[in-house]
C-alpha cells in the first residue's frame, strides 16, 4: 500500500493546464466550459457496458431499454428515474473517471485549488421518450440543485461527463447560458413565493448544449439546468462528476463507508436490489482517488 509520504505519478499536479484564455472567457460569460477527452475511450466504453450491466438491459434491443418501471419519491422501486437517473456509485468503471487526472486538473483549475474532494454521484440512461410508455415521456426540466432563497450563495460547481456522443435532441445537458451574471438582478423582479428550485423561465432562453464522448462540461451552480427532452432514437448516457475543496478529514467517515460498502451516501435514492453491494469489491483506488475520497489527507 503506498503512504502519504511517497509522491504520487498520479496527481495531475503532473499535468500542463487545461483551459486556455478563451476557455476562461467563456466561461466567465457563459456559466460553463467544455474540457474535450476528459477521460480515454477505454474508460467510456467500460462505464457505457457497465451501465447496461447493471441495468440488466440489452443495448441492441430498443424495447428492453424500457424494461423497468422508472422510480417515483413515493415509489422507489427501481433502478432508474424516468430522467434517467442510474443508482450506481461505487462500481470501480465510475471511480477510475472520478480519479483520472485530467478530470481532477480541470476541476482544480475552475477552483484554483487541488485540494478537493469528489462527489460521490451517479450516472445517467435516458431513453427516447414515447407517447405509448407515458411513465418514460419524460420532457426534461431546468432546476437548480440549491435553494435560491437561502444566502448567501456560495460558489460551487457541477459536472457532467458525456459518456456517447450526444445530439442536441438527445435528451441531454440543457441550461440558460449566462444566468450566474444575471442571477442578482432577475431575482429583484420575481415574487416573494417563487420556487427557489426552479426558475420561472419567461424571458430566460434554455439552450440544450450537445457534445463528443469524453466531454467534460463542468457549470456555475448557480446557472438553471436540467437534461432535456430525448427526442432522438437513440439514449442519452452520462456520467455526473462534481468536486469542491475538501471537507475536514474527521467528515469523511460517511463518505469511506459508502466506498467501503459500494452504497450511497445518506439522501440519495440508492437501487432497491443493492446489486452494487452484493456483487462487487471495493473499487481500487489510486493516490489521487484516495485523496478524492478523503481516505488520505491532502498535503
Amino acid at each position: 500500500m503506498r503512504t502519504t509520504a511517497e509522491p504520487d505519478q498520479n496527481l495531475s499536479s503532473n499535468l500542463k493546464d487545461i483551459l486556455s484564455d478563451s476557455d476562461r472567457a467563456f466561461w466567465d460569460e457563459n456559466g460553463y466550459v467544455v474540457v474535450p477527452e476528459a477521460v480515454p475511450p477505454e474508460n467510456l466504453d467500460r462505464l457505457v457496458e457497465t451501465i447496461w450491466e447493471f441495468l440488466e438491459i440489452d443495448p441492441d434491443d430498443p424495447e428492453d431499454w424500457y424494461r423497468h418501471d422508472p422510480y417515483t419519491r413515493e415509489h422507489r422501486t427501481s433502478p432508474i428515474s424516468s430522467g434517467g437517473m442510474v443508482e450506481i456509485y461505487q462500481h470501480q468503471a465510475i471511480w477510475d473517471n472520478r480519479q483520472y487526472p485530467r478530470v481532477h486538473r480541470a476541476f482544480t483549475e475552475i477552483w484554483g485549488d487541488e485540494k478537493l474532494w469528489v462527489s460521490l454521484d451517479r450516472a445517467n440512461m435516458k431513453p427516447p421518450a414515447r407517447e405509448d410508455r407515458p411513465a418514460w415521456n419524460n420532457k426534461g426540466m431546468i432546476h437548480w440543485d440549491l435553494d435560491t432563497s437561502k444566502r448567501p450563495i456560495r460558489f460551487g460547481v457541477q459536472g457532467v461527463l458525456y459518456l456517447t456522443d450526444t445530439a442536441e435532441d438527445q435528451g441531454g445537458f440543457q441550461c440558460v447560458p449566462g444566468f450566474h451574471r444575471i442571477f442578482d438582478e432577475w431575482v429583484k423582479t420575481q415574487p416573494e413565493d417563487r420556487n427557489p428550485s426552479r426558475p420561472d423561465l419567461e424571458g430566460l432562453t434554455v439552450k440544450a448544449i450537445p457534445g463528443k464522448a469524453g466531454d467534460l462540461l463542468i457549470w456555475h451552480r448557480l446557472l438553471a439546468h436540467g437534461n432535456g427532452h430525448n427526442r432522438s432514437d437513440r439514449p442519452r448516457l452520462a456520467q455526473y462528476i462534481t468536486m469542491s475543496p475538501a471537507g475536514d478529514p474527521e467528515g469523511a467517515g460517511p463518505r469511506i463507508q459508502a466506498w467501503r460498502e459500494r452504497r450511497p451516501t445518506a439522501g440519495w435514492p440508492g437501487d432497491p436490489r443493492d446489486r452494487e453491494h452484493r456483487l462487487q469489491e471495493p473499487a481500487r483506488l489510486t493516490g489521487l482517488g484516495r485523496r478524492l475520497l478523503g481516505l488520505d489527507p491532502w498535503e
